[in-house]
């Protein structure tokens, strides 16, 4: 299971699998390093997922309410159906969601003064920072340590890659959800 890559997935991704002379012990050692990087990728993946889950449980609110909280913090207010929208959920799923959000006291919603049709939706600071930070506060300090033993150079470019790597999950997720088709 954890030697998923294969030639298979190599010619499907368009390498070229043939060896050449000079370049088949170094092929063998990239062939390494890239599946040690695919398993660490969904290995960090799958903690991810389990930890958000264990903090929603620690705050009191579930996982898809946790992860609607963390699109608002990281893009500000948006409208329901913008969150709708992002999080690939009904607008009648993010209704529930914002109606256990703002009774808990996270978010509260507002009319639109340029069309009161649409609602705005607006993180609490204040309970946020009391119920949320404090969950993600070590995470935060270690992440930041570890970020402490690399250049600016060596961050820039681990940050340029992570860039990569969300557009790539960006790109599937919409694929996933029945938009644009590749090729």
């Amino acid at each position: 299971m954890e030697d998923d890559w294969t030639d298979e997935d190599d010619r499907a991704a368009g390498k070229d699998t043939s060896p050449s002379a000079d370049g088949l012990a170094e092929g063998t050692a990239r062939r390494r390093l890239e599946r040690e990087f695919l398993l660490a990728l969904r290995r960090a993946g799958s903690v991810m997922q389990l930890l958000g889950a264990a903090s929603a449980e620690r705050i009191g609110i579930n996982v898809t309410d946790l992860n609607c909280l963390n699109i608002l913090a990281l893009s500000g207010s948006m409208t329901a159906g913008e969150l709708a929208r992002v999080t690939g959920l009904t607008t009648a799923s993010i209704t529930g969601v914002l109606d256990r959000l703002e009774e808990s006291g996270f978010v509260h919603r507002e009319r639109d003064p340029g069309d009161r049709r649409r609602v705005i939706v607006r993180l609490d600071p204040t309970r946020g920072l009391r119920d949320v930070g404090p969950v993600f506060a070590p995470v935060v300090a270690a992440w930041r340590a570890a970020a402490a033993r690399y250049t600016d150079d060596q961050l820039s470019l681990i940050l340029d890659f992570q860039h990569q790597l969300e557009q790539i999950m960006r790109d599937r997720l919409i694929e996933l959800r029945g938009g644009p088709q590749p090729g």
